[in-house]
């Protein structure tokens, strides 16, 4: 048995053996922490406790855009993935967040060619960014959770969302637009290739239904 598949019969030994806990994706927002980036926040199914995870603006762009059904005038990478791998009989059956090192998640593509498993590994952007292509679950184990998870406040969150409702409204000039003008530049800024500004429209449009 060579190196490579030695370490995936131990990897693929060691998931099945622990209980593993499914995530959902709650949302996409800017980091309040780091300049440019996005915090995804992933929620454990079934309970209270939440995963933020710190992804680029790229990744975070290219999650939002399959979540939010967007159509690009060309393939971004992660869609000519999928199709390479489609092509050669390959899916990915699992995303599996399976370490946290110094603040920084590591993730498993769990894929399936012909009946056999074999695991990648990946960004955790990029595994997510993949998993939501291949409508895959995302699950990670009880121990990350337990070091990395938060427990969502809702009265705290609430209150902040009323502190600052008025500031934002100022300071957003599509709070002004109607949802007309919106989804026409909003069309505009994906035929432009402007993801960004796509993932912003987008987002005001949610708000008004």
């Amino acid at each position: 048995m060579g190196k490579s598949q030695a370490s995936l019969l131990n990897f693929t030994n060691f998931w099945k053996r622990m209980d593993k806990i499914k995530l959902e994706i709650a949302g996409l927002s800017y980091s309040q922490t780091q300049s440019g980036a996005y915090a995804l926040v992933l929620t454990e199914s079934g309970g209270k406790r939440s995963l933020p995870i710190i992804i680029g603006g790229f990744e975070a762009q290219a999650i939002a855009i399959e979540l939010e059904k967007m159509t690009p005038t060309r393939p971004l990478t992660h869609d000519l993935f999928k199709s390479f791998a489609l092509s050669f009989g390959i899916s990915v059956r699992e995303v599996v967040i399976y370490n946290l090192n110094e603040g920084i998640f590591y993730a498993k593509l769990i894929c399936e060619r012909d009946g056999q498993l074999s695991e990648i590994d990946a960004r955790t952007s990029d595994a997510i960014a993949l998993g939501v292509r291949f409508k895959c679950p995302i699950f990670t184990f009880e121990n990350i959770l337990a070091s990395a998870g938060i427990i969502y406040d809702e009265n705290s969150d609430t209150t902040e969302e009323k502190s600052t409702g008025t500031t934002e409204k100022q300071e957003n000039p599509m709070s002004s637009m109607s949802l007309e003008e919106l989804k026409i530049i909003l069309e505009e800024a994906v035929n432009e290739e402007d993801y960004e500004k796509a993932s912003k429209i987008r987002d005001e449009i949610n708000k008004r239904k």
